[in-house]
C-alpha cells in the first residue's frame, strides 16, 4: 500500500479527531486512582467519545472489544479493560485511545501513575519514554527519514538504560487507523523512507525497564514484557508540514 499524502483540509479533519482523543485521555487521567478498575476508565472514555459526536476507533477493529487499550505495569500494549483489573497505589497504566471524526482517525496514548507514589525507577521510565517521543517528533521535517525518527527515540531511551520494544511500531494514519509507512522506534539516522509534507504518522515509543522482548497473552491481544519488567507507552499523531511537525493530538 502506498503512502497517502493528506491535503490541508484533510489534516484539519484529523486535528478535530485528535482533539477528541486528547480530551478523552485527559478526562480518563483524572479517573486513574487506586481502587478504580480499567473498565471504569473504559466507561468514562466511551461516554465522552460519543458525547463529542465521534466514533471510537478501536472498538470492533479486528474484533477488539473496547474503546480503550489499558495496559498495566508489565503490560506493554493492547490490554483489554476489565472489571477484574483493579488499579493499586504504585501501578502505572498506559491508556491508548483512538477516535474517528468525519471519516478521519486520531490516535494517542499516555502512561499515568496510580496514586501519589510510584517507584523512582518507574517514574524515570515514564519521564524517559515521554522525552523519547518528543525527540522523535523533533526529528520530523520534509526530507528527514523514518530512520531519523527511530534513531532519535532509541538514543534517548538507551542513554538511560531502558530498551525500545521492537515487535510493535508506529504507523501512518488517515482514513484508516493503520496506513503506510510503519514508523519504528529504533533505527539508523539517514536510513529508510523520506518524509514529505502531507504525510501523517503516529509516533509511539513503547519502552521497557528491562529487555525489549515481549509476548502476547492467551487473550490474543495483551502484550507483556517477557521478563516481567515495567513498560510505558506515549503516542501522538503528527502531520509533516513544510516547516516541521504539527501535533494533531494536542
Amino acid at each position: 500500500m502506498a503512502v497517502v499524502l493528506k491535503s490541508a483540509e484533510e489534516i484539519e479533519k484529523m486535528r478535530r479527531a485528535g482533539r477528541v482523543v486528547r480530551e478523552v485521555l485527559e478526562l480518563v487521567r483524572g479517573h486513574v486512582k487506586p481502587g478504580a478498575t480499567t473498565l471504569d476508565l473504559e466507561r468514562v472514555a466511551e461516554a465522552r467519545i460519543r458525547e463529542l459526536g465521534a466514533k471510537p476507533a478501536f472498538k470492533g477493529y479486528h474484533g477488539y472489544p473496547c474503546v480503550l487499550c489499558t495496559s498495566v505495569n508489565s503490560e506493554v500494549v493492547h490490554g483489554i479493560p476489565s472489571k477484574k483489573r483493579i488499579l493499586k497505589e504504585g501501578d502505572i497504566v498506559s491508556v491508548d485511545c483512538g477516535a474517528v471524526v468525519d471519516g478521519y482517525y486520531g490516535d494517542a496514548a499516555i502512561t499515568v501513575p496510580v496514586g501519589e507514589r510510584i517507584a523512582p525507577h518507574t517514574e524515570q521510565l515514564l519521564r524517559v519514554t515521554e522525552a523519547s517521543l518528543r525527540a522523535g517528533i523533533a526529528a520530523v521535517k520534509p526530507g528527514a527519514t523514518l530512520g531519523d525518527i527511530g534513531a532519535a527515540v532509541q538514543k534517548v531511551v538507551e542513554a538511560h538504560g531502558f530498551s525500545v520494544v521492537r515487535d510493535f511500531v508506529g504507523h501512518g494514519i488517515g482514513v484508516n487507523m493503520h496506513e503506510e509507512p510503519q514508523v519504528p522506534n529504533f533505527g539508523e539516522a539517514g536510513r529508510g523512507m523520506r518524509l514529505r509534507a502531507g504525510m501523517v504518522i503516529a509516533i509511539e515509543p513503547m519502552v521497557n525497564a528491562g529487555k525489549p522482548d515481549v509476548r502476547v497473552l492467551k487473550d490474543g491481544w495483551t502484550a507483556v514484557t517477557d521478563d516481567g519488567s515495567m513498560s510505558a507507552h506515549f503516542e501522538q499523531t503528527v502531520a509533516v508540514t513544510d516547516t516541521g511537525a504539527s501535533i494533531l493530538t494536542e
